[in-house]
């Protein structure tokens, strides 16, 4: 049974598990419409124009504390056997919210373009999580299954 965990102590397996959530992120970024993924769009463009790398340096600078709480659930999911898609669909809130725990908590102590554009797009963050839950799930059974 794997860990998230235990593989981002080896460094070559935690640069591919950085690259394959910023992949996530920028295909969940990429798959948004509307006017809130207008929003979401403009806003990420904004993050990626704050420095060069921001996102894969920000995601591994959090990476540590994202695999702490996805853990647990994914130990829960290896335990029953379920196919993780589901099982991350059906768990998508409780995951949701226990990442957005540390992103709130970092954006509290943040200051300057990057928390504002976090307030803005953060009441409507447990929805946009959750729609990321299918390709969170794969990336758990990739990189830590």
């Amino acid at each position: 049974m794997g860990s998230l965990v235990e593989t981002l102590k080896d460094a070559g397996r935690r640069r591919a598990v950085v690259d394959a959530g910023v992949r996530v992120i920028e295909q969940e970024v990429s798959d948004k419409s509307g006017l809130s993924g207008l929003a979401i769009k403009g806003t990420f463009k904004v993050v990626q124009g704050l420095k060069p790398g921001f996102v894969p340096q920000a995601l591994n600078h959090l990476i540590d504390d994202f695999a702490a709480k996805i853990d647990p659930f994914w130990q829960d999911c290896q335990d029953r056997k379920d196919e993780p898609r589901g099982y991350f669909i059906r768990r998508g809130a409780d995951i949701a919210n226990a990442l957005l725990s540390i992103t709130d908590e970092r954006a509290r102590r943040g200051q300057g373009p990057a928390r504002t554009a976090y307030e803005k797009l953060r009441p409507e963050g447990v929805k946009h999580v959750l729609s990321a839950m299918p390709r969170l799930a794969d990336l758990c059974r990739v990189h830590a299954g």
